[in-house]
């Protein structure tokens, strides 16, 4: 049971030690991808330029409707842009595809007389002019699931509804050479700058780094990307043609242009510009955006700017949308909880249990260690003798070393001193009165003063008798009564030759 024991502890304390290091090396990489359930649903309303508070109406519209009256005209508004991010097909174990569809609405605006009125979407068939549906796109983009970097698999934008049936392909326009950031970053953000993506003027544009900042208990780094300005008719719709209300072409008086060389019937072709500043707040360990707004600035200016165009022409600008789109409070939240969420599980396989593991491992080691050191120790003093029970100072392998003792007396009982109950004790030899010992005789090796000295009146075991004398009862003694079974006596026979006595004889 014992051996059991330590066996499973010391297989428990490896594992443990194994898992500590597996998991940051091989679980953690797992969970650093793209996750093909992402769901993510954003909400961001117009708000008034920073500082100012209490606008019903803090952006600004062309209003569709006054393209068919005498005078172009602006509307005061209040929009607000939903997206709904989700991963589709083809989506697999190293991309993932993300479908994004956003839309803009008009909740209510304020003419330029004051009056203020609330609009409504359409639910089918021809939109009005005044319908409260602004844009509306879908944007799909495949990533590498590890980086987050678009890898041109997939790339469009569909800027009209297809119907039932139809190919949405045939709707959307293929994105070249797309590789900023846009719905995500990647992981592990560092404080430089990157790459970012702006669906509205088709381009990538620089996010530089700003600050770190604290949102809703998460830490972020805020980057900047500044969108330059783009002529909207360059991008072309999915027939190749500029996309609707790109390019007006309409009287000089319907502009309200006015001055040297122009005539108010004087056709003017404006062209409608983008440009943008979007602010992103960024966990980096993650690459989730907690946080964003981005002022848009979209407006109708003439194409020419030449010495050529009249001066009020060059000079004319005016608003198509000016708005701060800004992320709603819920919206924050929603993205703190998911990040926390993931920053938890991160944290967890990459910090805590492999910690957990490896301090486990440990213990479960140092007692391995420990418990068979001591046994060890404990097997080796007992009776004395070393931890295996034949040390320094312990005895031989038949328990009757250097410090052991031998039965002094011939006659004794040798019993093995062992624990084996199986062991038997040879019984010992009875003395008997016919039997004569052999006295022990020196050897070479003996040194001189060590031999006792010669009696030389005392008879020799070997000795011949005297001439004329016969001793009838003598027997000569035989190493063989030296054994100790008792089963040996020597008996008189008259055939046998007689010893050498001169061989055994000890020199004088």
């Amino acid at each position: 049971m014992k051996r059991v024991l330590l066996a499973l502890m010391a297989f428990l304390g490896v594992a443990c030690i194994a898992a500590a290091i597996a998991l940051p090396t091989y679980l953690v990489p797992k969970l650093k991808v793209v996750p093909l359930d992402l769901d993510i649903t954003s909400v961001a309303e117009t708000v008034a330029p920073e500082g100012e508070t209490g606008d019903r109406f803090p952006a600004r519209i062309f209003d569709r409707c006054s393209v068919s009256e005498r005078r172009a005209a602006v509307f005061d508004a209040h929009l607000t842009q939903q997206r709904r991010s989700v991963i589709v097909d083809p989506s697999d174990e190293n991309q993932a595809t993300l479908q994004s569809a956003q839309t803009v609405r008009i909740d209510r605006v304020r003419d330029a007389d004051g009056q203020e009125r609330d609009l409504t979407m359409a639910t089918d068939g021809e939109l009005p002019c005044d319908d409260a549906l602004l844009t509306a796109t879908i944007d799909r983009v495949s990533v590498d699931r590890k980086t987050s970097v678009p890898n041109g698999n997939v790339s469009s934008l569909q800027l009209e509804a297809v119907p039932e049936g139809g190919n949405v392909d045939e709707a959307s326009v293929k994105l070249e050479d797309r590789k900023g950031f846009q719905y995500k970053f990647g992981f592990d953000v560092g404080k430089r700058d990157y790459y970012y993506y702006d669906s509205n003027s088709r381009q990538d544009s620089v996010a530089k780094f700003v600050e770190e900042r604290r949102i809703d208990g998460v830490d972020t780094y805020h980057f900047v990307a500044d969108v330059p300005e783009k002529d909207l008719s360059d991008l072309p719709d999915a027939s190749g043609e500029a996309a609707l209300g790109t390019i007006l072409n309409m009287p000089a008086r319907w502009w309200g242009i006015s001055g040297k060389g122009v005539k108010s019937r004087d056709p003017v072709e404006m062209h409608r510009y983008a440009k943008a500043t979007r602010h992103v707040y960024v966990e980096p360990t993650t690459g989730t955006i907690i946080y964003g707004y981005e002022d848009q600035h979209q407006y109708f200016k003439s194409p020419d700017q030449s010495e050529e165009s009249p001066e009020a022409v060059r000079d004319f600008e005016m608003d198509a949308l000016k708005a701060t789109f800004k992320w709603s409070d819920e919206t924050v939240a929603q993205q703190a909880d998911r990040t926390k969420h993931y920053l938890s599980l991160l944290n967890w396989g990459g910090k805590y249990v492999p910690i957990g593991l490896g301090v486990l491992g440990a213990l479960l080691l140092i007692g391995w260690a420990i418990l068979v050191w001591r046994g060890r120790t404990t097997d080796g003093k007992t009776d004395g003798r070393g931890p295996d029970g034949n040390g320094p100072d312990g005895d031989g392998p038949d328990d009757n070393g250097p410090n052991g003792d031998y039965p002094t007396d011939p006659n004794a009982s040798y019993a093995y001193s062992g624990s084996h109950e199986a062991t038997t004790a040879i019984p010992a030899v009875s003395s008997t009165d016919d039997t004569t010992v052999m006295p022990a005789q020196p050897t070479a090796q003996d040194p001189y003063w060590s031999q006792p000295p010669v009696d030389e009146t005392a008879p020799s075991a070997w000795s011949q008798p005297e001439q004329g004398q016969t001793d009838h009862n003598h027997v000569a003694p035989s190493p063989a009564d030296e054994t100790d079974t008792g089963s040996f006596r020597p008996i008189t026979d008259p055939t046998r030759p007689m010893p050498d006595y001169d061989s055994y004889r000890r020199p004088e």
